[in-house]
C-alpha cells in the first residue's frame, strides 16, 4: 500500500523532473536517463542499508570509508592474488557483513552510541585503506581480463543498467523482509520504543545488530558496483561522504531519525529524488563544490518536515484524547 507521503514524494520527483526537462530537454535524452538510472541503482543499494539502521533509531556514518577499504581489498584479491572473481566478490560481500556485525556488536553489547561507533568506523576504515596502499591509487590496469565481470557489474540489458535491475531485485527481497516478516515488525517496534519492545519479549539487541549486518552486506555489494563504475580506487577520496547520500535518501524517503518509521519504497523514491536534484544542479551549471551544500539543505529540509509532522501528530493525539476524556460518562 502506497502511503500519502510516498505519493507526495513521487509527485515531487515528477515536478522537479518536469522543470529540469523544461530548462534543458537533454534531461530526457536516452544517455542522461541511462546514466541517471545507473546512479540510482548504485546509490539505492546502500541507501536501503542506511534506511534499515535509521529505522532502528541508529545511524551509520562509516559506509563511505567502508567502500574505500573494501574497494582496495577487492582489487588486491582480483589483481594481486588473482582469485576467481566469484570467490573475490563473495569475500567482499561477507567482509562488509562482518564489519557491520562488529559495529552491531559494539552498539548492542558494548552499549556505545551508534554515532560514536560508526564515526570511529569512518576514521578506521579510511585510515586502513590509505595505509594498505601507501595512499596510492589502485586499479585494474590495461587489458581485457575483467571484461566479463565489468559487464556484469556495469553493463546493460536491453538498455536497462544491471545496477538498476540488481536494485529492483534487492528492493523486492528487502520489501518482503521489512514489511511482511516478523523481523520487519520487530525492526519498527525497536525503533519506536526499544525498552517497550524488550519488555514485550523481543530480542532487541539481535534485531539492531541484524540491521547493521544487512547495512554492511549491502555496502559490500555497492563496493563492487562502485569499483567497476570508476575502474579504480583512490583511498583518500573513494566513497567520500557517500554515507550522507544514503542518510539523505532515507530521510527524504520518510525514515525518521527518531526511528520506527520508513519504507523500502520511500527510500527508493528518496534516492531517485536525490539523483534528480543532483542532475538539476549540473544542468543549471551550479559548481560541483556546492553539491554538499545542496545535500545538506535537503537533509535539513527532510528533518524539519519530519519535525513538523511529529508536532502535528502529537497535537492531533492530544485533541482526540481530550475529546474522549470529556465524552466519557461520569459515575
Amino acid at each position: 500500500m502506497v502511503s500519502k507521503k510516498e505519493l507526495a514524494l513521487l509527485l515531487l520527483i515528477l515536478v522537479i523532473g518536469g522543470i529540469t526537462a523544461l530548462i534543458n530537454p537533454l534531461f530526457l535524452s536516452q544517455v542522461n536517463i541511462g546514466n541517471l538510472a545507473n546512479l540510482v541503482g548504485i546509490y539505492g543499494v546502500f541507501s536501503i542499508g542506511a534506511g534499515l539502521v535509521i529505522i532502528t533509531g541508529g545511524i551509520d556514518l562509516s559506509v563511505g570509508s567502508m567502500f574505500a577499504l573494501l574497494g582496495v581489498i577487492l582489487i588486491y584479491l582480483l589483481v594481486d592474488l588473482a582469485l576467481p572473481w566469484p570467490l573475490a566478490l563473495l569475500l567482499i560481500v561477507m567482509a562488509g557483513a562482518v564489519l557491520g556485525a562488529i559495529q552491531g556488536f559494539l552498539v548492542t553489547k558494548a552499549r556505545v552510541q551508534p554515532f560514536v561507533v560508526t564515526l570511529c568506523g569512518l576514521l578506521i576504515y579510511r585510515g586502513l585503506a590509505r595505509y594498505i596502499t601507501a595512499d596510492a591509487s589502485m586499479g585494474f590496469g590495461y587489458g581485457d581480463d575483467f571484461d566479463t565481470l565489468s559487464n556484469l557489474a556495469s553493463g546493460r540489458l536491453l538498455g536497462v543498467p544491471h545496477t538498476l535491475i540488481l536494485l529492483i531485485g534487492i528492493s523486492l527481497v528487502m520489501g518482503v523482509v521489512v514489511h511482511k516478516s516478523v523481523f520487519g515488525r520487530y525492526l519498527y517496534a525497536v525503533g519506536k520504543n526499544e525498552e517497550a519492545a524488550r519488555f514485550s519479549g523481543i530480542r532487541t539487541g539481535s534485531v539492531i545488530a541484524a540491521a547493521y549486518v544487512l547495512s554492511g552486506l549491502l555496502a559490500g555489494i555497492t563496493t563492487i558496483l562502485l569499483v567497476f563504475y570508476t575502474n579504480s580506487v583512490v583511498p583518500s577520496s573513494f566513497g567520500s561522504f557517500y554515507e550522507l547520500y544514503g542518510i539523505a535518501a532515507a530521510v527524504l524517503g520518510g525514515c525518521s531519525l527518531r526511528g520506527g518509521e520508513g519504507s523500502i519504497l520511500g527510500i527508493l523514491l528518496g534516492t531517485v529524488l536525490l539523483q534528480v536534484l543532483q542532475n538539476l544542479v549540473n544542468i543549471l551549471g551550479i559548481p560541483s563544490s556546492l553539491n554538499f551544500a545542496v545535500m545538506g539543505t535537503v537533509i535539513l529540509a527532510g528533518v524539519l518536515a519530519d519535525q513538523m509532522l511529529q508536532t502535528r501528530r502529537k497535537a492531533a493525539f492530544t485533541i482526540s484524547s481530550t475529546a474522549v476524556t470529556r465524552s466519557a460518562p461520569t459515575s
